[in-house]
């Protein structure tokens, strides 16, 4: 998934927050080999709860990008979109559109499957009522990703416009939309729950924006904390043990949940945890979040040996750790390392490390650096003619 904020050079890491990215990565690493590598839990229980790595990438989105948006409006700058929308594009476009066009030219290297039309791709609507099994389908994340970021900043930009009750506003659009995607999600589970997953639970539900779009409000909530209400913020910010130890509790709860009754084995899948699992899940990593933003946490003040560098991969990693996968299986076979073999997970997990690594420093960073110097900010400050006519008369 795509990160929205990478610190400026010299800038202090936040570790708690590179734990929960690198946690994220290798979450989702462990479903898919399990998926489309060996066809067994081949790193155990993380392999069947693996999946859940993407709901904590969309947490992790939804306070980055609204950290940045609310943090500047609190300064009193406007937002300017097209200036938002061109460093959005700048940071997501090149590592997308590099994997997207192995996907089109090498077909068979790539998977050997037939991809969406192109311009799904293009629009980033290639999740909406996407078929399990074709080419390039993890992308079906970062199409969420793209149309959340598309929504925020004009509902933000709505927001400031408004002269009083935005905070009320915002935590009831917030507990609503949660609300509203807990009963859409119980209305699909109800007409394809228990039937065969291919033929609507993956394509309506587990792919489809408006069943996941609330996974990024626990984010948003935490960066509306956080510049809303600085008093609340700032006693949260002393408690950190006591946040680290409710929120892995709460996640853990979920996620032990989501091992036993999300999928029932003779059954289909559980309506509770299609329903509002999905939103519990998210929240529990929200309050994971909390606890990696506080200062002098444990999470903040730990630094996890190779956490960093894979939160920086992390976008890159996302996009090719599949096809990595797959092109490797058979030419590891061919020298005696089987897909459900010690030494193939190893192989597999080092080219694909590497695989991420070079499209990071080939293209990602590169183009992070150009987007820094050709639109170095998405606000405009406000300037002193602005403020003045503002206040006067006529502008009131």
């Amino acid at each position: 998934m795509s990160s929205p904020s990478l610190p400026a050079s010299g800038a202090p890491r936040l570790h708690g927050l590179d734990t929960l990215r690198a946690a994220a990565i290798l979450l989702v690493f462990a479903y898919h080999y399990q998926v489309f590598v060996s066809g067994e839990s081949t790193f155990g229980w993380l392999s069947r709860i693996g999946w859940t790595g993407v709901d904590l990438f969309f947490v992790l989105s939804g306070y980055l990008i609204a950290n940045q948006l609310m943090g500047g409006i609190a300064r009193g700058e406007r937002l300017s979109l097209p200036r938002f929308y061109g460093r959005r594009l700048l940071r997501t476009l090149p590592n997308f559109y590099v994997v997207l066009a192995l996907y089109l030219l090498l077909p068979q290297l790539m998977g050997g499957r037939e991809p969406p039309p192109l311009w799904r791709f293009l629009t980033f609507t290639q999740n909406i009522g996407l078929a399990p099994g074709t080419a390039f389908s993890h992308a079906w994340s970062l199409c969420i990703e793209e149309q959340f970021y598309l929504a925020l900043p004009a509902a933000l930009v709505l927001g400031a416009a408004l002269k009083s009750r935005r905070r009320l506003l915002a935590w009831s659009l917030i507990g609503g939309l949660t609300l509203a995607a807990i009963v859409w999600r119980d209305h699909l589970w109800r007409r394809y729950g228990t039937q065969d997953p291919s033929l609507g639970y993956y394509p309506q539900l587990y792919y489809g924006s408006l069943a996941r779009l609330d996974e990024f409000l626990p984010g948003v909530a935490i960066a509306l904390l956080k510049h809303g209400h600085a008093d609340r913020w700032a006693a949260l910010m002393g408690r950190a043990r006591m946040l680290l130890l409710i929120g892995g509790a709460a996640s853990f709860a979920m996620l032990t949940l989501m091992l036993h009754f999300y999928y029932i084995d003779g059954y289909g899948y559980g309506r509770a945890m299609s329903s509002w699992g999905y939103s519990a899940l998210a929240w529990s990593f929200g309050l994971l979040v909390l606890a990696a933003l506080a200062p002098r946490g444990p999470m903040a003040r730990i630094e996890v040996p190779g956490a960093n560098a894979l939160a920086r991969w992390s976008y890159a990693l996302y996009l090719t750790h599949k096809p990595i996968a797959y092109a490797l299986v058979q030419p590891l076979a061919v020298i005696g390392l089987t897909r459900t073999s010690a030494g193939a997970a190893l192989a597999i997990a080092a080219a694909c490390l590497l695989g991420g690594w070079l499209l990071y420093r080939a293209v990602e960073r590169p183009f992070l650096g150009w987007r820094d110097r050709w639109i170095p900010s998405q606000f405009v400050a406000a300037t002193r003619a602005t403020t003045a006519s503002q206040r006067s008369p006529q502008h009131a």
